[in-house]
């Protein structure tokens, strides 16, 4: 019998056990769209669907009264992260490749230092940024948010990346060199097409990675000039002291996650090449 072929029930149960890390993971979305679709007066209630859909919460966040609230913060969180996320990918790339294909001292610890930048909380972070930020004039701006950033996202992105460039044939570059084309040049058109699934898989990483922060958009801002959409969403009220805003959050969250999930859906075939083609050894 090959015992490398898989028994009915075995398959069977591998099904099962995708099926309920699926249904797992997807429960809080679903929730949360549900939660979103519910009117006020609905959201008591204590069934998982709304008896009735509503839109009132989208009408709040996009036209009512949270709407100076969230807009202004969506706006900040798209530039703030894409810049970020450019400079994340601009600085890695050539990080990566000095590290992947230059001798030099210390180039291991360079790499590993980079690493164990991740190791320290954002806490404890935090307050020195602020008196900082406050005493130079970066408090509640968006450079204020795109430097802490850059410390969320370059370290995994000089990582990944070099991976990428070290699974690249080095008589690839070495042609083009004898071809006539300088090292710059070589590196330009020749080593970067051909570590692109790496370098957008890092971009999509980096990215997600500054969408989601809350900590440093919660600490570094104080007005609607800077401050994220995390960070907003901890500002919103509901129609009374009384009445939690749990609807209108739900609604935001949605919002804020369709992005993530477009990227995901119309990019995944690069995301999984680009993960998987880092991970093979030549």
């Amino acid at each position: 019998m090959d015992s490398g072929k898989k028994t009915p029930l075995a398959t069977f149960g591998w099904i099962a056990a995708f099926i309920l890390i699926g249904l797992w993971a997807l429960f809080p979305v679903v929730w949360t769209l549900s939660l979103s679709l519910k009117s006020s007066a609905d959201i008591s209630n204590r069934q998982f669907w709304p008896t009735q859909i509503s839109w009132e919460n989208y009408d709040l966040i996009i036209n009512g009264a949270a709407r100076d609230l969230f807009l202004p913060a969506l706006r900040n969180s798209i530039a703030i992260c894409l810049i970020a996320t450019l400079i994340a990918v601009i600085l890695s790339t050539l990080a990566a490749y000095a590290i992947a294909r230059l001798e030099f001292p210390g180039k291991r610890f360079v790499l590993y230092m980079s690493l164990a930048v991740t190791v320290f909380p954002v806490i404890s972070l935090v307050t020195p940024l602020f008196n900082l930020w406050s005493v130079v004039g970066l408090y509640d701006t968006w450079l204020g948010l795109i430097i802490p950033y850059l410390s969320l996202t370059l370290p995994i992105s000089i990582w990944t990346l070099t991976s990428f460039f070290q699974q690249i044939p080095w008589e690839l570059e070495q042609a083009a060199q004898v071809d006539g084309a300088k090292s710059f040049q070589a590196f330009r058109k020749v080593i970067v097409p051909l570590a692109a699934p790496g370098v957008f898989t890092t971009a999509i990483i980096a990215f997600f990675i500054a969408w989601n922060d809350f900590l440093y958009g919660i600490s570094l801002t104080s007005t609607s000039a800077a401050r994220p959409v995390p960070a907003a969403l901890s500002f919103f009220t509901g129609a009374s002291q009384f009445e939690e805003p749990a609807g209108a959050i739900a609604a935001a969250a949605i919002v804020v996650t369709i992005p993530v999930i477009i990227i995901v859906l119309v990019f995944q075939r690069q995301i999984v090449s680009g993960l998987t083609s880092g991970a093979v050894k030549g």
